[in-house]
């Protein structure tokens, strides 16, 4: 058993944060019934990878529908009817003119939590605005931390602002929602924006600014690249390592195994003066030889180092492995759910073929057979 079995939530097909957070879900078990648009955006990004490729729709059922049919839409109501959760990620206002806002799927079940994920959320200036990843990131005061100082800031990709601000809040907002709704009988709205996601995401960051430790530039404290020891370095064979002894005593054990102990510019750790030095020593000291050489010395120990993988290179690495954080099928990489439940542990379900379940799904509403022909002949499905 896996921790939401029983748990039915109805998707409006998207990209980005919602397909991911509703691949979380469907990860813990919830039955998820994924709403496909029968006909081609024309103005979908050119992102599409083979179906086999999307794992964000893995563990899903598919139904592919005409959404601009009203009779579509009585058959998402008749689905939203018998679902614990709702999920759909449009700019404002888009859902409404299907009839499948708010209003209109609560109406129809007062438990329901209706999910709703978008850039810079329901409402503000901004709301009616396109946008993507970095914008968000931006506007949040993440992205002038990104990057080290003198060069162009840019995000890791997607990671920030869709999954971590986007996907992760709607996730935690539906769940804590959904044991309202099993409490009370009563429903409601997630309005998780990416934008309020990453902002919510640097408490630590303005703590630390709050207390002087991080400035307005990137490059002027430790947390932004000043230091030696919170820096990546180049190796012999053209790959990184990263380095974060923050705490006294595992700097300590850094600069030992590194052999430098007695260099009097690591003798004093937050001596900002002393930083430049000590970067540009360990900068030539990193090149000298490859990455795998300062794996032997360093990984495992307390010295705050890891090499810096590229994601095939991270399956194989033996920590990940002994996780079990990656699940390959046919040389195809698959990130392992997360968090690992000790009772009702998630796994990875099957990526389903474009509206693969689309009979499947029309049976539950117990559908007259002529009613079925006539869906067919008027091409609602």
């Amino acid at each position: 058993m896996r921790a939401l079995e029983g748990i039915k939530i109805v998707e409006i097909a998207g990209i980005g944060p919602g397909p991911v957070a509703s691949m979380m879900l469907a990860d813990l078990g919830a039955e998820v019934i994924l709403i496909e648009r029968k006909t081609i955006n024309p103005n979908a990004a050119k992102l599409s990878q083979p179906n086999n490729a999307e794992f964000f729709k893995r563990g899903k059922q598919s139904i592919a529908l005409d959404l601009k049919q009203p009779e579509a839409i009585e058959l998402v109501l008749s689905l939203v009817a018998q679902a614990d959760m709702f999920i759909e990620g449009f700019r404002p206002g888009v859902i409404e003119r299907l009839g499948l806002g708010p209003e209109d799927c609560l109406a129809c079940n007062k438990k329901l939590v209706y999910g709703r994920i978008t850039g810079w959320g329901q409402y503000g200036p901004l709301a009616q605005s396109a946008g993507h990843d970095m914008n968000y990131t931006a506007i949040s005061g993440i992205l002038a931390y990104s990057g080290v100082a003198g060069d162009t800031p840019f995000p890791p990709a997607t990671i920030i602002g869709d999954i971590g601000g986007g996907s992760l809040h709607l996730v935690m907002g539906m769940l804590a929602a959904l044991i309202y709704s099993q409490r009370t009988g009563e429903g409601q709205v997630v309005d998780a924006a990416i934008c309020d996601g990453n902002v919510y995401m640097q408490t630590l960051l303005a703590s630390l600014y709050a207390s002087g430790v991080v400035g307005n530039e990137r490059g002027e404290e430790f947390f932004t690249g000043a230091s030696h020891w919170a820096n990546t370095y180049l190796c012999a064979d053209g790959k990184y390592i990263t380095v974060e002894a923050l705490e006294p005593n595992f700097y300590q054990k850094f600069i030992a195994l590194a052999g430098l102990s007695n260099d009097t510019d690591f003798s004093r750790q937050y001596d900002k003066a002393l930083w430049p030095a000590a970067k540009g020593k360990l900068t030539a000291f990193f090149k000298t030889q490859p990455q795998s050489y300062w794996n032997e010395i360093f990984e495992g120990t307390d010295s705050c180092y890891a090499p810096v993988l590229s994601l095939k290179d991270a399956v194989h690495h033996p920590h990940n492995i002994a996780r079990g954080n990656f699940v390959t099928n046919n040389d195809l990489i698959q990130p392992a759910p997360a968090p690992k439940l000790s009772k009702t542990p998630s796994k990875v379900g099957k990526i389903p073929a474009f509206g693969e379940h689309t009979n499947h799904i029309l049976a539950k509403l117990k559908l007259s057979e002529k009613q079925y022909i006539n869906l067919k002949k008027i091409g609602v499905i």
